[in-house]
């Protein structure tokens, strides 16, 4: 019999997303909340950064402000990531050390086969490729980051169907070294998405289910739709202040 695990699906503000992401890895640490697999978009549009990025060379700000981008940091690392409402889904897994790998690259594995499998039930051929990305004909279509306390486990990551790859060019600075070492020149010859690959509009319900059906897969669980509990609910929303901050978001 298969274990059984939380599914949360949603919409959000991004500081909304990155708060509800935090609360549920602190209430999973203190065995308050059921391990999760969360489905949501990111609405309105907006940038994340990584915990450590400084904003003004991860992200083009004039451009940002003048299209109403918000731009958050993550409480996890990794780089900068555009969030297109009506192209990308992002998936967040709460679990702990032992339902997932305890050593970082196997658990990214891990988790990461969730998004590989969801794209082949998309009928695409996709391949992880360490430390956390997923790739298409050699093209990042996921990137993911990972945060710890205790042994609870927050992974979160990306899933680009039909994100507008010029604005995403045109809101993030990629590191020219960065886009070198994959072989690219620009932004747009390093990502993809699910629907330029297959040559046919995507839905974000077809992504779901696929994303879904994944994620089963790959860790082994079955999934049993639920809500926020009050306690969840009350700890994102005294974190949100947090996320709305200039203090936070402006850090670095």
């Amino acid at each position: 019999m298969m274990l059984k695990w939380r599914l949360l699906l949603g919409e959000g503000s991004a500081e909304w997303n990155m708060a509800v992401d935090e609360a549920l890895l602190e209430l999973r640490k203190a065995s308050r909340s059921p391990s999760t697999l969360r489905l949501y978009v990111f609405k309105p549009s907006a940038v994340t950064i990584g915990y450590f990025q400084k904003i003004a060379e991860a992200v083009n700000l004039e451009y940002a402000k003048s299209r109403g981008i918000p731009v958050v940091r993550r409480p996890t690392g990794g780089g900068s990531v555009y969030h297109d409402e009506n192209g990308e889904v992002t998936y967040s897994i709460v679990a702990m050390v032992g339902e997932v790998p305890r050593d970082i690259e196997e658990s990214y594995r891990v988790i990461c086969a969730g998004v590989v499998y969801a794209l082949e039930e998309l009928g695409l051929e996709a391949e992880f490729v360490p430390i956390n990305d997923v790739v298409v004909r050699g093209r990042k279509i996921s990137g993911s980051a990972q945060l710890r306390r205790g042994d609870a486990v927050l992974q979160h990551g990306t899933l680009m169907y039909a994100t507008d790859l010029e604005t995403l060019a045109s809101v993030l600075k990629a590191p020219k070294e960065k886009l070198v070492s994959k072989g690219a020149t620009s932004i747009l010859e390093r990502v993809t998405t699910v629907s330029r690959e297959l040559g046919r509009r995507v839905t974000k319900d077809e992504v779901v289910r696929a994303m879904i059906k994944g994620f089963s897969r790959a860790l082994g669980v079955e999934f049993v739709e639920g809500q926020l509990t009050p306690k969840e609910r009350r700890l994102a929303e005294k974190l949100l202040e947090k996320y709305r901050s200039r203090e936070w978001n402006y850090k670095r």
